[in-house]
């Protein structure tokens, strides 16, 4: 993927969230995708077996491109910005901001500000799974997948299922009995909720992407141990990447504090607004818990609502 590639992909991600100025760099996006459009460098070469590592940041600064104004420069990493006058030497640069996406007034005037997990810029993990172009390679991948031992027990990986355009993602903890013998995420009573619950605020289950934060069911519904949660992890992360959903709704405890790399308690996260690798993520009860405690339903349905605003406000 060329620098411009990267870097676009990365400006198309934040001008759909509203966004109209990049985080760490403080220039706009309409100024650095002139920046894209008009430099006529590559980014060099680089010796075999080293790689950009998905920084477009770096990128473009082995590309050492320009703002079309003189009055703003990227400095190259390696090369001290020349002084603007004899007698007056360049300032070192500010310390990088930490990675956190900008929360837009449209939509953080929508929830109580929450959680903040990576940033949509940066690559957490590399290898093959990074590499995935479609959500039917990821599948292939955890079709055969021998990272953890939940193969091995398992009767079929639940990779997840939905379109790849979708504008909402629901995220569970893992498959349970009837998902692991069927191959499906949300099947049984407790996906006939969430059907019914995604109906409610106009969409259907081939509109949206539904998977879990594991692909394969640990033995007896147990929890996931942190190790299994650490190798399945990049398989959800990639997902995210390839759909770029509008918003994630974590379903349950379990999904919500993963993906969220919290121990707070459910009904303390839901009603905030929460990010997770620059995706709006709010989470909810998981449609089996609504099953056993029907009072739980009034407060799912105010976080399905939001999600619903949330989908609106972006489109608009």
């Amino acid at each position: 993927m060329t620098v411009e590639e990267m870097f676009r992909r990365y400006l198309e991600q934040r001008r759909e969230m509203g966004e109209s100025e990049l985080v760490l760099d403080k220039l706009t996006v309409d100024e650095v995708l002139r920046i894209v459009g008009a430099q006529g460098k590559r980014a060099p070469a680089r010796p075999a077996g080293t790689t950009a590592g998905g920084d477009w940041r770096q990128a473009l600064r082995d590309a050492d491109a320009e703002v079309m104004s003189p009055a703003v420069r990227i400095p190259r990493a390696d090369v001290p910005s020349a002084p603007s006058a004899p007698s007056a030497p360049s300032a070192p640069p500010a310390p990088p901001a930490p990675p956190a996406p900008r929360m837009t007034t449209r939509l953080s005037a929508l929830a109580p500000a929450g959680l903040v997990v990576g940033g949509a810029e940066a690559e957490l993990f590399g290898g093959p799974i990074a590499r995935a172009s479609s959500l039917g390679a990821i599948a292939e991948m955890v079709r055969t997948c021998t990272r953890c031992p939940l193969y091995a027990t398992a009767i079929n990986p639940v990779p997840g299922e939905g379109s790849a355009t979708a504008e909402l993602m629901c995220i569970g903890e893992a498959p349970g009995a009837t998902e692991d013998e069927t191959g499906r995420p949300f099947v049984g009573q407790a996906g006939k909720l969430l059907t019914d619950i995604l109906r409610a605020i106009n969409l259907s289950r081939e509109e949206v992407f539904i998977a879990n934060v594991m692909k394969h069911r640990p033995p007896g519904n147990r929890n996931p141990t942190p190790d299994e949660i650490t190798a399945c992890s990049p398989y959800l992360l990639r997902q995210v990447e390839l759909i770029r959903p509008k918003v994630i709704l974590a379903l349950g405890t379990f999904a919500a504090q993963t993906l969220l790399d919290t121990k707070v308690a459910i009904g303390k996260l839901r009603g905030a607004m929460h990010w997770y690798h620059g995706t709006p993520l709010i989470a909810t009860y998981h449609p089996a818990a609504l099953l056993r405690n029907p009072g739980w339903k009034k407060p799912t349905w105010e976080d399905v609502k939001l999600v619903r605003r949330i989908l609106d406000s972006v489109a608009a």
